[in-house]
């Protein structure tokens, strides 16, 4: 099954008119009457770190309220530096705002072409090998000239230390709560590493996409997001997969196909004993994972499913076995 065409956005919320208005100057620039097919016109996410809005071959993304405008603007600069362009899909220029396209105060905004994501109704699908190869390459690109002392930090590490923050105000009387602190002591005990590489910072199937190309040829795989992207050690960006097989959601032979092609490709984040590396961030990552799960379940007054369960019971093991 095909993902579902994107929702149109609707006139009542400002912020998404203004967000498909800017989309639609993007694809239109010179004002001609817009002929796009309705399936490829509107909103592809709608959430508190960002707000996606596709209108024919673009898309327009209004990022997270109070993203730093300094480091905004270098890793918008990365993902478009020639050094990168077999990884990511590269930004667009921002078309000239035309009254009715203006953005909330504090949100920049992007243009990017758009590409076919990965098809989440066809997992035996999934490009595991293609986006290790592109880690791989990321992670042994050096930081262009002029990029070293202006880049910022890759956001994976913050973004545990957020997750927890916001199950300890909107979750904290869950009974697993106390579960998920325990494991995430082991994780805020371990030792930083030294490793300054360049890393997506939020890897997982979500950020591939096919590079946009004319006619019906398919192109190869990019990453997309930049909003966590920066220097630190490539063994977060792995985490994801190595945190699901490690609780037992990715199959043993799909996290070796991953791995595999990571290593062959020559990528650094692991070396003869993945583990030793891969330990703490996956650890960290199910910790967010499962604080996220009791923050969200929370607010929606809802049960834990049965894969938050599964990252539940993961901090319960975490926390019996201190690691770190």
């Amino acid at each position: 099954m095909a993902p579902a065409p994107p929702t149109p956005p609707t006139r009542s919320a400002s912020p998404l008119h203004h967000l498909a208005a800017l989309a639609r100057t993007a694809a239109h620039p010179t004002g001609e009457p817009c002929g796009c097919d309705a399936g490829v016109v509107g909103v592809l996410a709608d959430r508190d770190d960002g707000t996606v809005v596709r209108h024919g071959g673009l898309v327009a993304k209004a990022h997270a309220p109070g993203t730093d405008p300094e480091a905004h603007r270098v890793r918008l600069a990365l993902a478009g530096h020639q050094d990168v362009a077999g990884v990511f899909v590269p930004p667009l220029r921002l078309p000239a705002p035309r009254p009715g396209t203006e953005v909330p105060a504090g949100r920049p905004v992007t243009v990017w072409p758009y590409g076919p994501p990965v098809d989440p109704e066809d997992p035996d699908a999934a490009p595991w090998e293609e986006a290790a190869r592109l880690l791989a390459l990321l992670h042994r690109t050096p930081p262009p000239p002029g990029c070293t002392d202006r880049l910022p930090d890759m956001r994976a590490p913050v973004k545990v230390a957020l997750a927890v923050e916001r199950m300890r105000r909107t979750a904290a009387d869950h009974p697993a709560a106390a579960t998920v602190l325990d494991a995430w002591r082991t994780v805020a005990d371990a030792p930083a590493t030294a490793h300054r590489l360049l890393c997506h910072g939020d890897f997982h199937l979500g950020q591939l996409v096919r590079a946009p190309r004319r006619g019906t040829v398919e192109g190869p795989w990019r990453l997309i997001d930049i909003d966590d992207l920066g220097l630190g050690d490539p063994a977060w960006d792995l985490s994801r997969p190595a945190a699901w097989f490690a609780a037992g959601i990715l199959p043993p032979e799909i996290w070796t196909r991953f791995l595999g092609a990571y290593q062959e490709a020559g990528g650094p984040a692991v070396d003869g004993d993945p583990w030793a590396r891969l330990d703490v961030p996956a650890r960290a990552l199910t910790v967010q994972t499962a604080a996220l799960a009791l923050a969200k379940s929370t607010a929606e007054r809802r049960p834990l499913d049965e894969v938050e369960e599964v990252m539940i019971d993961t901090c319960a093991r975490i926390a019996g076995h201190r690691t770190g």
